[in-house]
């Protein structure tokens, strides 16, 4: 074999095998895998100190992927990437049958910034996460669609405003004065920014980043910005009826107070059905501005009263109707 065919060998190898685009260290023994397609390696190392290495023999080091012994030994391991395969979890074992170490690789396919997402799907609004919260107490809800066909799981939720923030200690959330966790359904989080102040003006926006995996060891990040007083969302409000001819609603409880402080503006409705299939589904209303709780004359004709409330001083989302029939 002359140089010049050694050459072309090496270039071929070089070609078949790229490295993927990029690796990082989501939280401890998670490693990240960016890839585009291409085939490709990436290097996994069982010890990592030259101390560990030299207490034993590194070419008896046992390699198992998702619990299945693999051909390769040593204190190397290089994964083989193709398209989106090449996940899983990878531990490796000593002679006798010790756990040396652990890594679960995900693949992250190079799709950030495109509409090629494939765990989560998009909602009507363009949005993947949707959040919001009852009030400024500094507590926070984001809730998601599961892709029918990728049902998964969440792998690390990252909240933050404009700081730096590091991963806690257990490895699922960020720290940095924001306490998140999973809210039992399967597609939701609650968190809580434990240093804010409702009393405050908000100087920077809380950025939420979900990570989220398929039992393929597929993963994508997802993201959204906001103010709180961008989400805010009061729960319904409780209407009552005084008399024949008089209601009265109250403000949410949940709500944060002083109300002074904390005004809410109303909308209400009345319709002349009692029965109808959406009482509250009419675009003519009264805008009632109150400090606290608000009676109502009713018209002679009405037969169903619907109530709703936001935040009077910013620019946010409408409560769900409450509604009221009348006799």
């Amino acid at each position: 074999m002359n140089v010049f065919d050694f050459t072309l060998i090496c270039a071929f190898i070089q070609l078949g095998y790229q490295n993927p685009l990029s690796s990082w260290t989501l939280k401890p023994n998670v490693l990240v895998v960016e890839v585009n397609g291409a085939l490709g390696q990436q290097a996994l190392k069982c010890l990592h100190s030259a101390e560990e290495v030299m207490r034993g023999d590194d070419k008896d080091i046992l390699w198992k992927k998702n619990g299945a012994e693999e051909a390769q030994r040593g204190n190397s391991y290089l994964v083989q990437l193709e398209e989106s395969l090449g996940g899983g979890n990878y531990s490796c074992y000593s002679k006798d049958g010790s756990l040396l170490n652990h890594t679960l690789v995900l693949i992250q396919e190079d799709n950030r910034n495109s509409d090629e997402r494939k765990i989560l799907v998009k909602s009507d609004l363009g949005d993947y996460l949707k959040c919001s919260t009852k009030n400024f107490e500094g507590a926070f809800h984001c809730s998601w669609t599961w892709d029918t066909l990728r049902v998964g799981k969440v792998e690390l939720i990252m909240a933050k405003r404009v700081r730096s923030c590091s991963v806690d200690t257990s490895g699922h959330h960020s720290a940095c004065n924001f306490s998140c966790s999973e809210d039992g359904t399967g597609h939701g989080i609650s968190c809580v920014d434990e240093q804010y102040c409702p009393y405050a003006e908000e100087n920077s926006r809380i950025n939420i980043t979900v990570y989220v995996r398929t039992d393929d060891f597929l993963v994508e990040s997802y993201e959204k910005h906001f103010f709180l007083s961008e989400i805010v969302k009061p729960d319904k409000v409780k209407i009552r009826r005084v008399n024949t001819t008089t209601i009265e609603w109250t403000y949410p409880s949940s709500w944060s107070s002083p109300y002074s402080y904390f005004p809410l503006t109303f909308q209400v409705l009345e319709r002349g059905c009692k029965t109808c299939d959406k009482p509250c589904n009419e675009s003519k209303n009264i805008m009632v501005h109150s400090l606290s709780t608000c009676q109502f004359e009713v018209k002679h004709k009405s037969r169903t009263v619907c109530v709703r409330a936001k935040d009077a001083l910013c620019h946010s989302q409408w409560s769900e109707w409450s509604h009221l029939s009348i006799e």
